[in-house]
């Protein structure tokens, strides 16, 4: 185990990110030119949505569900996004190849109401159309994780009910995530476990979480956290190769006692956990159930970029 902190979000320094180029509203402009109104919705309210896409090998991995579930939050947000998803791809790609841009880079796409006329949380002030800003950053994944491992502190701050925020809206509104994070790394841990609103065991504030027991992988029944992309291709993977899989409530009592457990997110795919609370987790290394999944992960990521040509 390590003192210093880690991220599954954690990636090697880039030089050439100094000079990037982000579209944003249709004009690609310099990082250091690139600005939003102070008066934007997004800014002053967070009110907004964004995804987060991954490049290899010139192909945006599931660039479909990405774009699905985020016409599925405009759809609930009563927000124009303005833009068919044939023009949104298109400034994606627009952006990508502005950088020369070919694989191992991270692309964020934000979504705002735009901005407002006065400085108040009326959806009817914001009269000027969308804010659309694309971030596409060489960003390749520090494999090392695998070797140094995850620590979770549990958390008192749940993803809570759909009629308070729903946990599956990837809104920018992230400050219960940011208070659960910062708690956790108070405590000495890397990232924040956090429990549904009936204590069983749910996500991190940043990825979501399985366990493996007996050979069996298990996460949360998904009513209470983001419905991750990667979340659902590595229980696609599981089904589709044997492994036995379950979506399910589980305490911190299943946890502790895991043999292995490990964390899902479109940048670092999967991270494995090494500690929840001070418990060593499958004698602190990475389990073959992990690497099994990584491994058919890898190739699913390759099998579709080969089967779709870049555009």
């Amino acid at each position: 185990m390590t003192d210093t902190h880690i991220s599954t979000h954690d990636a090697a320094m880039d030089a050439r990110n100094d000079d990037i180029l982000i579209y944003v509203d249709g004009a690609v402009v310099h990082r250091d030119e690139a600005k939003v109104s102070v008066y934007d919705s997004g800014f002053m309210l967070g009110d907004g949505i964004w995804e987060g896409m991954r490049l290899y090998d010139g192909h945006i991995s599931f660039l479909t569900e990405h774009l699905d579930r985020l016409y599925e939050a405009a759809l609930y947000l009563d927000l124009d996004i303005g833009k068919t998803r044939g023009e949104l791809t298109d400034a994606i790609w627009q952006t990508l190849n502005a950088n020369a841009m070919t694989t191992d880079v991270h692309i964020r796409l934000m979504v705002t109401r735009g901005r407002k006329k006065k400085p108040f949380q009326h959806p009817h002030l914001s009269v000027y159309g969308p804010t659309i800003v694309i971030i596409a950053e060489h960003s390749k994944p520090d494999t090392s994780i695998v070797d140094r491992g995850i620590r979770l502190h549990t958390v008192p701050h749940h993803r809570g009910l759909p009629l308070t925020q729903d946990a599956k809206l990837n809104s920018h509104s992230k400050l219960n995530c940011i208070i659960a994070l910062n708690h956790a790394v108070r405590a000495g841990a890397d990232e924040a476990l956090m429990l549904d609103p009936f204590g069983f065991v749910n996500t991190t504030n940043a990825c979501n979480f399985f366990i493996v027991r007996k050979g069996a992988v298990w996460t949360s029944t998904g009513d209470y956290c983001m419905n991750g992309i990667t979340r659902q291709k590595v229980i696609d993977l599981c089904r589709a190769n044997n492994i036995p899989v379950f979506e399910r409530n589980y305490s911190l009592v299943d946890a502790y006692g895991a043999d292995e457990a490990f964390l899902t997110g479109t940048f670092g795919a999967q991270s494995p956990v090494f500690e929840i609370d001070g418990r060593v987790i499958g004698g602190g290394t990475a389990g073959p159930v992990f690497h099994a999944i990584r491994a058919h992960y890898k190739a699913l990521i390759a099998d579709a970029g080969a089967a779709e040509a870049p555009l």
